[in-house]
């Protein structure tokens, strides 16, 4: 029962708890426990309503009153109350606490170079943590609407592109494709949407629209990681939505045959193959839905 996969698992918990530190009274040497770094950490990196920390980091209301009166009494953190609504506190770190930020953040980069530096097989290692790092925030993805040029959505479409070049028996080449401007995947044309998790690009897809009824999905991708967790749906879905707000009534998109999972996600999901409705060199497969402009549902 020893290679079992209970086994395995509580195995690689272990080694996580010691990697990271976890039963230290000092985490990092700083004085502090882990509890309290993160909370600094995610105070540092922006979350600034104490609803919103304690949903972030899973803490019930006693702990994370006592991890930030430890901080308020280090002179790490103010707490105040939100001028626009009373039952709301805002938190801020002193500049002291910035300092403090700093030096976690410092340390911390630090201790996982050195362990990149030390294994054999880095790009694997990252692999299997983003595999599973995904996999244990799967409930706390975000759908996130953005500029197609953006920093995280650039990531993403080169990311899709140098894909589709190891993929397609041609390779890619998005110069030849017909490539959507970015102001067409961008309202009140279109939209784009990113999939988030915990503040890294795990996906996209994009809604690309004229201002007519008729709109095309495009650049649907989703990291190697996080696949097999619905994403592609979920993705597809919000953008069927954007469209009925914005007026469209038929969706169209295209695909190859190289995408096997793709072209079955679309079979599975209410498309329809159509003949061939572009110049495209790439697609041999061409779908479309009708939708209800009144709620997105299919028509």
């Amino acid at each position: 029962m020893k290679h079992d996969p209970v086994a395995r698992i509580r195995r690689f918990n272990r080694a996580v708890t010691a990697e990271v530190g976890a039963l230290d009274d000092s985490f990092l040497g700083r004085g502090r426990s882990l509890g309290a770094a993160r909370v600094l950490n995610a105070i540092g990196h922006g979350i600034a309503d104490v609803a919103a920390l304690r949903a972030y980091l899973n803490l019930d209301s006693g702990l994370t009153s006592r991890l930030l009166r430890g901080l308020e009494s280090e002179g790490l953190v103010e707490t105040r109350t939100d001028p626009a609504d009373a039952r709301r506190r805002l938190l801020s770190l002193t500049a002291q606490g910035e300092a403090e930020y700093a030096a976690y953040e410092q340390l911390s980069d630090d201790r996982v170079r050195d362990l990149l530096r030390r294994h054999p097989k880095p790009d694997a290692l990252l692999a299997a943590m983003d595999l599973v790092a995904t996999a244990l925030a799967r409930d706390r993805i975000e759908m996130v609407e953005m500029d197609p040029r953006a920093a995280d959505a650039v990531h993403c479409l080169q990311s899709y592109y140098a894909e589709l070049a190891r993929r397609f028996s041609q390779g890619f080449d998005v110069s030849l494709s017909r490539d959507p401007e970015a102001t067409a995947m961008i309202r009140p044309r279109g939209s784009f949407i990113v999939a988030v998790s915990d503040g890294l690009p795990i996906g996209c897809a994009g809604l690309k629209g004229d201002g007519g009824k008729v709109a095309e999905i495009k650049r649907m991708w989703v990291a190697p990681e996080a696949r097999g967790l619905g994403l592609a749906r979920q993705m597809m879905s919000r953008l069927e939505a954007d469209a009925a707000e914005l007026g469209v009534e038929v969706l169209r998109l295209d695909t190859n045959s190289a995408l096997p999972e793709a072209v079955a996600l679309y079979r599975n999901s209410g498309w329809t193959e159509i003949e061939r409705f572009n110049d495209d060199p790439y697609p041999d497969h061409f779908f479309e839905k009708r939708i209800d402009a009144r709620d997105g549902a299919p028509a």
